[in-house]
């Protein structure tokens, strides 16, 4: 199956480029269906690596296609490398991947532009097989531009509103500020280690006993690849991008903020885990940074009242938590935590599209209410997909978000209770959607309400899946408090050279007695929400002047996006309209058009020579003979 895995990315840009190239002969009917089949061959084929990798036949490998670049000493192959953390990421991107385009198909099947949508999915899908399956840095950071591409093509699908095209724009505009820090990485890498290739590097990188160079050169390189991975994977202060991306299709937001673009960051850091555990420091900063995004976005979650939003932020927020298992060291932690997250995340939004898709596009939960009635299916699917994110036993976030906690705690109990509170956080926001969403009565017009109606089969079947996955993904990796020997996804991972972080300080006791507390905790907040938005009815203020200062702080994002804009997009501003008023036109352009018309003046008196006269030429004639002459009599 090895000599396959190029058709894994293949198929994906096959149908990118049928879809492209023949988008006028291909019936919008069944633009959905190729890119699903091409998503689905490639699928198979990662599956039957899996499996390989399972049951331990896979050998990691190199699996070199051509000789890309060479110059000088540089000598660069586009080769993959499939490995148990590749295809582990490979069955997530084109499993999730499948189910999405499955989805789409139904709820994109009245759009104009469903042809060219697909194409960007197909498009999208390969750029990040393209990210993860690469060998060197290089292909991942081609994969990782492709994505971002591909994310500002999504985003401004709808590209005739112009706060979507602005949604697009910022999304590429701050993705390229993190994408600046890689690139800055991956040139201190080759000056270091004069390759790209993981192996290369990994394998120098740990020969190296200097602490000059482990302090400052590998400090700077993983700190400038974690600068990329803030922008990719939305961390504070890059994170803003991403709740402005519901701009696209509801798809779109579940393929974005579930299996693709936004894992980006921390398959990257799981990749380099060599070097990030040689970088204590660079480790520190990203559990700060990944432990504020957490309990930021959760606050700004807890008032929000559009339902992709509220999922947008979730998603900041549970990749703050992942980026707080690695920066604990837990490295297989954070990446189960992706898997879960990938089922229960696309779950949630593809739920959030079927109810948008019921209500005639209405994405305001206050304007919802009593759907669990109309919408069984997508009900269900739903809360199983909260509860998991709440971490509620057996479902899959349990287990996930267990396993960080326990590293939190190992590394001082006030890292456990900061990881509390943004779960507790987590649970309240997404309750309360849920209850304002599907409980109660109705609270829509009327015309809305005589066409609610449960979504169709090729909607519905994807959730269900979902479903049945967020229900047992969780039993990959179960502690060895609750089974012995449950940890399986960890050897798994340590396949492809990912340490084992166990939390060995923790007693058994001591273990189940934080599982209880913070399951304890999160019961009684889903209890209180209840109370709150079921039993008293309590619903958000549709004014925002009756808000109170600290609701009003968490409902206008703590006035993030007013100090970037005061701080550097209007300075920024300010400063180009000078630059172009009076640096480029009063001083550039003046001498410029100087230069043109001193030439201008230098060919009006050379073409005198040329005039066409006669005379003219004669009267040069004897002004060259007298010249000549002249300068023979002084020799």
């Amino acid at each position: 199956m090895i000599n396959f895995v190029w058709l894994i990315p293949a198929l994906p840009l096959l149908g990118f480029l049928i879809l492209s190239l023949f988008n006028k002969y291909i019936p919008k009917s069944i633009s959905g269906y190729i890119a699903s089949a091409a998503l689905l061959g490639s699928f198979i084929i990662v599956l039957n690596l899996l499996l390989s990798a399972i049951n331990g036949s896979l050998t990691p490998t190199v699996v070199p296609l051509l000789d890309w670049i060479s110059a000088g000493d540089l000598k660069l192959s586009l080769s993959f490398q499939v490995d148990n953390l590749s295809v582990w990421f490979m069955t997530i991107i084109t499993g999730v991947g499948f189910l999405i385009h499955v989805y789409s198909i139904s709820y994109m099947h009245d759009d104009e532009g469903v042809t060219r949508y697909f194409s960007y999915l197909n498009l999208f899908v390969f750029s990040m097989l393209l990210l993860v399956m690469g060998s060197n840095y290089v292909v991942m950071f081609t994969g990782w531009e492709g994505v971002g591409l591909c994310s500002y093509l999504l985003i401004g699908f709808w590209f005739k509103n112009h706060n979507y095209n602005d949604a697009a724009k910022k999304a590429f505009i701050m993705n390229r500020i993190g994408d600046l820090g890689f690139l800055l990485g991956m040139i201190l890498i080759y000056t270091q280690f004069k390759s790209f290739e993981y192996s290369v590097v990994f394998s120098q990188a740990t020969k190296i006993i200097n602490p000059n160079f482990t302090s400052t050169i590998v400090f700077a390189i993983t700190l400038l690849l974690f600068v990329g991975a803030m922008g990719k994977s939305a961390q504070i202060p890059l994170y803003t991008w991403l709740p402005d991306a519901m701009a696209g299709p509801t798809p779109v937001s579940a393929l974005i903020h579930a299996a693709t673009m936004v894992t980006a960051g921390i398959y990257m850091i799981a990749r380099s885990n060599v070097l990030y555990s040689m970088a204590p420091c660079t480790m520190d900063i990203i559990y700060i940074v990944g432990t504020a995004t957490a309990i930021l976005a959760a606050l700004i979650g807890l008032t929000q009242n559009d339902i992709k939003k509220v999922l947008a932020y979730s998603t900041v927020s549970q990749l703050g938590f992942m980026f707080m298992a690695l920066g604990l060291g837990g490295f297989s932690a954070g990446v189960f935590h992706v898997t879960t997250h990938a089922f229960f995340k696309a779950l949630l939004f593809l739920g959030a599209g079927s109810v948008i898709h019921a209500m005639g596009g209405e994405q305001d939960i206050r304007k919802m209410g009593g759907l669990m009635k109309k919408m069984p299916i997508t009900f269900i699917t739903f809360l199983i997909a909260t509860l998991a994110i709440a971490g509620i036993p057996p479902l899959s976030g349990f287990f996930s978000k267990d396993a960080i906690l326990a590293l939190a705690f190992e590394a001082s109990p006030l890292k456990w209770g900061l990881g509390v509170f943004a779960a507790l956080l987590t649970t309240f926001y997404m309750f309360r959607m849920l209850y304002l969403t599907f409980f109660g009565s109705f609270r829509g017009t009327h015309h809305q309400e005589e066409h609610l109606h449960e979504s169709p089969l090729l909607m519905t079947v994807p959730l269900i899946i979902l479903a049945l996955l967020t229900v047992v993904s969780g039993f990959i990796e179960v502690p060895h408090v609750l089974v012995q020997g449950g940890d399986w996804f960890s050897h798994f991972l340590s396949g492809a050279g990912i340490a084992i972080h166990e939390p060995s300080h923790i007693s058994a006791s001591t273990e189940l007695m934080l599982m209880g507390i913070a399951l304890a905790l999160v019961i009684s907040v889903i209890i209180l929400t209840y109370i709150i938005y079921v039993a008293k009815k309590t619903l958000p203020v549709a004014n925002e002047s009756e808000l109170s200062f600290l609701n009003k702080l968490s409902y206008n994002k703590f006035y993030v996006d007013e100090i970037y804009d005061a701080v550097i997009v209007k300075p920024l501003g300010w400063l180009s309209d000078f630059s172009s008023n009076i640096i480029e036109k009063q001083f550039i352009d003046r001498i410029v058009n100087l230069s043109g018309k001193a030439v201008q003046f230098s060919g009006q008196s050379i073409r005198y020579i040329q005039s066409g006269d006669v005379n003219t030429y004669a009267i040069f004639m004897v002004l060259g003979i007298v010249v000549i002459l002249f300068i023979n009599f002084i020799l």
